[in-house]
């Protein structure tokens, strides 16, 4: 699609207090999202357009404020998040990455990890039957097959010995999950 370069760019007003307020609110309308993703897009706008109001932008209070109003949290955010990687089979690590990137502190993602540790093995097992590793595959892998399954259930968040145990499974042997 080609650019009109005959009419110029229309260029949008600064921020002030109450334009501050109705972008962050528009956004957590918007977005399921994380108090630090709620102060890094405020942050952008600020930077793309400039302020205009008295004194200094207050991102961090209207954050504050916007979660103290219910529509920022960042421990659903974590529980809701890490519930969907789990349903796709990723693991506790890859579940931890997601919510360290969306900027979830320790104490509000610690449920969302836990639940994620305590269901390894299923997700673990969803992720291999998407992927058709091990015992969800047509044919035992070939040396080199076996290294690449290995290595997609590491990055997809899975322990060693749990991925180990699932690449080495014959097509159609479900291994246990706790034992050999």
């Amino acid at each position: 699609m080609a650019v009109r370069q005959d009419r110029p760019t229309k260029r949008r007003p600064p921020l002030d207090g109450e334009a501050l307020e109705r972008l962050a609110l528009r956004y957590a309308e918007r977005y399921a999202t994380t108090r630090a993703r709620l102060a890094a897009y405020l942050t952008r706008k600020l930077r793309e357009r400039g302020w205009a109001g008295a004194g200094e932008p207050q991102v961090e209070p209207l954050v504050g404020r916007m979660a103290g109003l219910g529509y920022v949290d960042d421990r659903a955010f974590a529980n809701a998040k890490g519930a969907a990687l789990g349903r796709r089979g990723y693991g506790e690590r890859r579940v931890d990455a997601a919510l360290r990137a969306a900027g979830v502190g320790d104490e509000d993602s610690f449920e969302a990890r836990e639940t994620a540790r305590a269901e390894a093995w299923s997700a673990a097992l969803r992720f291999a039957e998407k992927r058709r590793i091990g015992p969800f595959a047509d044919e035992f892998a070939d040396r080199e097959g076996r290294e690449k399954a290995l290595a997609r259930m590491l990055r997809a968040g899975h322990p060693l010995d749990l991925a180990r145990k699932l690449v080495a499974a014959r097509p159609g042997a479900v291994p246990e999950a706790d034992g050999d």
